[in-house]
């Protein structure tokens, strides 16, 4: 029989817009990976009755409920308060909790003050979830012949308690009839369409036992292939290493991944290489180095950065030559290879990135448009330029130039002959 699962995510912040529900979907991977899937899934605010409801009604009706926030320190945290009072339990201090939170503290070399000290009141029976990374436990309890699921809002805690705690639980308790067999590909320079037109006219024989489903999270395109059948489990692999080797150098790892950058692919081949880079920007206004610097051992790799919006700080820190501003302008490849090439000189780096571009939304002409960009990418022994032009809103222009750029010292470190290849 079907294990039926049901989601209740509260908080008004999720009704009024204020925050974006990015933990259905981090739910719905998770539980897919083990055969489960979310039949219903309701969002509510932060209203004590309209919480009562729900947790009745939905608990009534499904074998699993998991709950999504409210569990913080505020007075409009409210889930474990509600459910005591549906489950007609007190809301009493729990030891288990009350040790997190001052291990917590202490820690943070901090004192638990009252509304901290309201995350360790729990429903009396209470299992606690662990939460490695926030104040916040979660807990469980069972309702209405219902294992009800508590979870803290916050993604980055979600995601730990999942996979170290809930989704473990879950298989030893509700065994799915047919657990899927994933294989991911996570990918850079290809979009859905022209991938899965790709994959259409290169493979018209696609089994049907492997389904192939697509996960975009700027910047990086996730490929999964899921099976749910021992034919399929067979075919995996050959059709995965099908697909390897026509997607070549646009794949930058396989497998379960949290990686959010193409820097996090970046910066562990330098490390491994045991070489530095150095980049000279202007468009992205640091956010190349800022990706690299955020990665765990980046210091090995990156000693210096440039950020040289002006013309005149192109000239007095990178050396581009003033003859060239002049009659080239900023935004052209004589300008972008005399910054890269700069940047080499002042840093002693082994590799180099240059961006130069107009992010908009003014400042464009008929020539160059807003969304023009030049980036030159190289190493001592050769620097090349390339023109692209990106007409996108400009937040999203600087994380492309940004992503496009990595990338392309990505190939240069991997051998690919494909580096200046993207989708349009």
């Amino acid at each position: 029989m079907k294990t039926k699962v049901s989601l209740l995510l509260t908080g008004s912040e999720l009704m009024n817009g204020d925050v974006t529900d990015t933990n259905s979907v981090i739910f719905a991977e998770h539980l897919n990976d083990i055969g489960l899937s979310i039949d219903k899934k309701v969002t509510i605010g932060d209203d004590q009755d309209l919480l009562a409801i729900e947790i009745a009604q939905l608990s009534q009706g499904s074998d699993v409920l998991i709950i999504n926030g409210g569990l913080g320190p505020t007075v409009d945290d409210l889930t474990a308060q509600v459910l005591a009072t549906a489950c007609s339990v007190n809301l009493v201090l729990h030891q288990q909790a009350h040790q997190h939170l001052k291990l917590w503290a202490e820690k943070r070399k901090t004192v638990l003050n009252a509304p901290n000290l309201k995350q360790a009141y729990l429903p009396e029976n209470s299992t606690v979830i662990a939460n490695k990374t926030g104040s916040a436990v979660g807990f469980s309890v069972e309702f209405n012949q219902c294992l009800i699921i508590c979870t803290p809002g916050v993604p980055s805690e979600l995601t730990h308690m999942l996979k170290e705690e809930i989704v473990p639980s879950l298989i030893k308790s509700f065994s799915a009839p047919k657990h899927n067999e994933i294989a991911r590909l996570h990918l850079f320079g290809i979009g859905e369409s022209n991938l899965q037109a790709l994959i259409n006219s290169t493979f018209p024989d696609w089994p049907n036992e492997i389904t192939i489903g697509f996960r975009a999270a700027m910047p990086i395109l996730e490929l999964k292939l899921i099976t749910c059948c021992e034919k399929g489990q067979v075919l995996l692999p050959q059709w995965l290493e099908k697909l390897t080797s026509l997607l070549d150098a646009h794949i930058l790892g396989t497998g379960a991944n949290e990686n959010s950058t193409i820097a996090d692919y970046l910066v562990p081949l330098l490390i491994e290489s045991k070489q530095k880079i150095t980049v000279a920007e202007s468009c992205t206004g640091g956010l190349i180095a800022s990706q690299i610097t955020a990665i765990a051992g980046a210091s090995a790799i990156f000693e210096a950065g440039f950020v040289t919006y002006s013309n005149e700080m192109k000239s007095k820190m990178l050396g581009v030559p003033v003859t060239t501003l002049i009659k080239h302008g900023a935004v052209s490849e004589a300008t972008v290879l005399a910054m890269a090439q700069g940047a080499l000189i002042n840093s002693d780096a082994d590799f180099t990135i240059a961006v130069s571009g107009i992010a908009g939304p003014d400042g464009g002409t008929e020539d160059k448009p807003v969304g023009s960009v030049w980036i030159a990418w190289g190493d001592k022994n050769k620097i090349q330029a390339k023109y692209y032009c990106i007409p996108v809103a400009r937040k999203y222009f600087q994380q492309v130039v940004a992503a496009r750029s990595l990338d392309l010292i990505r190939r240069m470190l991997i051998n690919s002959n494909n580096s200046a290849y993207y989708d349009k």
